[in-house]
């Protein structure tokens, strides 16, 4: 009987499902196993794939801070798997429960956190035997996609694998794998071809302008700015499946035709991104992962906040993009990056620096090898893994001096400077002055020092002080009883 292997993904914008189909094309290396990929938010009720999907884009479109608040809001790990969360989750997603238990795979790939939560409690009440491994699909690690049982964690970079093993989760169980991308991104590419087939001049920079499947955004106002550039550019616009906005733009650039290809929905992505010089769009997790793939940087325009913005944030911090905040200056920022020595090779060595290409093979060679029984956290290690998220986590217990010493500070700096013991601070009081009766520093040079010694303090007494005074002239000895 064959190896059978669920994926599992989630039509909450085109990303997740495009991870998951990723996942499907590199398992056609290995025809021993049976393979069904699944969109999970088809197999809920009805009302949670209104709520999914039809509220989500409506806050996308009329309340995006709402968005990046809801983010925030549910990045504490666990909270969609708690209480009464978790039973909806459940009762919503029963036929999901059903597909799953009747096709019992022995591999679960998820790349959404909600399938995964739900596959999760499946393992946990023993109702399936399966080898749980989750896909992340941004560069951000959010909390929602932490589960009470999996085998694996694939995460895009080595900071959210850092998240992670805060968390306490075994380093053997996460792998920077990437992000999923299409394996055409990885094979021969003939760039000839490509600017053929598009009537493009090789000696001039293409320009490839997003404006997502569902041909959202703000293209108009991006190709406006491109048409006034000082650069000479070729531009290449994709309005995914709105007609009357490739409309639109066909309109806009008429007088500059020769300059703009204006396309529809593409299946030519990965050679147009391979071709062009620069990406300008938003920076869904996948589109970000295709582009660095082709090594292709982006101009970031207008991110959702919450899970874009960060995405956003790890491409600037690794030098594989711009951001352009204000509309009316990016035909200037485009100008900088192509007319400025280096700055284009720069961020295309940005590119290669988050580039994961291989990331589904990955993904797919890791779980195959997996022999571990799924890790289950339990209750004490979900409260601390919830107060780590908080900021509350408590310090490591440090052992504390013995009753019987007197601890020594240089006032100024606060450094440590050794410990002595009740009678030898005593020896202190008897022999040097306070200037008032709360007092609690002394002054310690060497010429006290020298009177010191003449007191005949005892031999460790005076082992301290020397050491006080070998790099210091001189020092206001602040002091701690016990």
């Amino acid at each position: 009987m064959p190896t059978r292997v669920l994926i599992l993904s989630a039509s909450v914008g085109s990303g997740h499902k495009a991870a998951a189909a990723a996942i499907e094309q590199a398992f056609q290396r290995y025809p021993e196993f049976e393979v069904i990929n699944q969109d999970a938010l088809l197999h809920t009720s009805r009302i949670y794939q209104v709520a999914a999907t039809d509220a989500y884009f409506a806050l996308v479109k009329e309340n995006p801070w709402s968005v990046g608040w809801l983010y925030d809001y549910n990045d504490e790990p666990f909270k969609n798997e708690r209480g009464l969360s978790r039973v909806l989750n459940m009762l919503n997603g029963q036929p999901l429960v059903k597909l799953i238990e009747d096709y019992h795979p022995d591999i679960i790939i998820c790349t959404h956190f909600m399938p995964a939560g739900i596959a999760a409690q499946l393992l946990l009440e023993e109702r399936i035997n399966s080898r749980l491994g989750i896909v992340t699909t941004d560069y951000d690690f959010q909390g929602m996609w932490l589960s009470r049982s999996f085998n694996h964690y694939f995460v895009a970079l080595d900071e959210a694998r850092a998240l992670l093993a805060s968390f306490g989760v075994d380093d053997e169980r996460i792998t920077v794998s990437g992000i999923p991308v299409t394996s055409l991104l990885s094979e021969p590419f003939d760039c000839d071809g490509v600017y053929e087939r598009y009537n493009l001049q090789a000696d001039l920079p293409v320009l490839l302008v997003s404006a997502g499947a569902l041909g959202g955004g703000p293209a108009l106002e991006i190709v406006e700015q491109i048409m006034g550039m000082k650069t000479p550019v070729q531009t290449i616009v994709v309005c995914g499946r709105n007609q009357p906005l490739r409309q639109a733009v066909t309109t806009l650039t008429a007088a500059k035709a020769e300059h703009f290809r204006v396309l529809g929905f593409t299946n030519e992505m990965p050679d147009l991104m391979r071709a062009a010089t620069l990406f300008v769009g938003k920076p869904g997790g996948l589109s970000t992962a295709e582009c660095m793939a082709a090594g292709l940087p982006m101009v970031v325009i207008d991110p959702i906040p919450g899970q874009e913005e960060r995405n956003s944030d790890h491409l600037l911090e690794n030098g594989a993009a711009i951001r352009c905040r204000d509309l009316p200056v990016l035909g200037f920022k485009i100008d900088q990056v192509l007319q400025e020595p280096g700055r284009l090779e720069g961020l295309q060595a940005g590119t290669q620096r988050l580039a994961r290409p291989d990331a589904a093979r990955v993904v797919i060679e890791t779980l195959l090898n997996d022999t571990t029984s799924p890790y289950v956290f339990d209750r004490e290690q979900r409260r601390r893994i919830i107060a780590v998220s908080r900021g509350k986590t408590e310090p490591e217990l440090v052992a504390p001096p013995p009753p019987d010493t007197v601890i020594l500070y240089d006032d100024e700096t606060g450094v440590l400077l050794g410990t002595i013991t009740p009678t030898q601070m005593k020896f202190l009081d008897t022999y040097l002055v306070e200037e008032h009766s709360d007092d609690e520093t002394y002054y310690l040079d060497e010429p006290t020092l020298d009177y010191l010694i003449e007191q005949h303090p005892d031999p460790e007494l005076l082992t301290v002080l020397r050491s006080i005074l070998r790099t210091r002239t001189h020092v206001e000895i602040r002091f701690v009883l016990p």
